[in-house]
């Protein structure tokens, strides 16, 4: 019996004896199918290919799968007197960044912005004796790989810990979440892609479906805008390697939405 892992969207599935008849989460039209058709790969096979990545990005430890792979997300360890939490997730789990998490007081729990990036949640979950991994219970269609470890939330707050706080924002996914990061050095937004950080790092925009051009409409960008309005922060940690707004992102925010709002007037 096998994890098997999309090739296209790197989100591990139930196991089985042979690969699924086909993957819902790329069939969505906010993700697509490969244009070589399904295929699946195994996390002994995507270790003998590639190798989990550990390095800081503005300041906070993260990890990535290099040469990309899937999606190309990277996952942020967020760091705190109450307990560390894994943000977003990876296809890949190494005994290397086992133990670097473990060296900084191990891991309270994994916290994911959407479905895209599920990726292989549950074996980052055993590998650390099963900590909860908390997902908005809007998304729970999503969820291809069942476990016990899985806390389907409901609501539009959930403080993990006095530091950590997930807001609903919905938008890209109707369970879309956003992480609050309440820090000495400035409190912090860790978006994902429900708030997407462009180019030029002063800004953020967004989309139901980025690989397929298809925006968000007024309404959904005005109830991400007051999700986060109650929230203080400065920074802003995207879902890519140095895709960060870092000082004024609240400010960066406001002026993201209006013109967003003002583009598709």
């Amino acid at each position: 019996m096998t994890c098997f892992i999309c090739l296209q969207c790197g989100v591990q599935f139930a196991k089985s004896d042979t690969p699924p008849a086909h993957c819902p989460v790329c069939e969505d039209e906010r993700q697509y199918v490969r244009w070589e058709g399904q295929a699946w790969t195994t996390a002994r096979e995507l270790a003998d290919s590639h190798n989990l990545v550990m390095r800081e990005d503005a300041g906070v430890l993260a990890f990535g799968v290099e040469p990309r792979f899937a999606i190309g997300q990277r996952a942020l360890l967020a760091e705190t007197p109450d307990g560390n939490v894994l943000w977003d997730c990876v296809s890949m789990v190494s005994d290397e960044a086992v133990a670097e998490i473990t060296r900084r007081g191990g891991l309270q729990a994994i916290a994911i912005s959407h479905s895209h990036y599920y990726s292989v949640m549950v074996d980052w979950s055993e590998a650390f004796g099963g900590v909860p991994i908390y997902l908005h219970s809007d998304d729970r269609q999503w969820i291809m790989r069942p476990h016990p470890s899985i806390v389907s939330w409901e609501g539009e707050t959930l403080a993990i810990n006095p530091s950590l706080t997930l807001i609903r924002c919905g938008g890209h996914f109707a369970g879309g979440q956003v992480l609050h990061w309440k820090r000495g050095k400035g409190n912090a937004i860790l978006a994902g892609d429900i708030l997407q950080v462009v180019p030029t790092r002063r800004h953020v925009s967004f989309m139901y479906s980025y690989p397929n051009h298809i925006p968000l409409n007024a309404a959904a960008v005005r109830k991400i805008a007051a999700a986060v309005e109650p929230f203080d922060f400065d920074d802003i940690y995207g879902a890519w390697w140095n895709t960060n707004v870092i000082g004024g992102g609240k400010q960066a925010m406001a002026v993201s939405v209006d013109r967003y709002l003002a583009a598709i007037a």
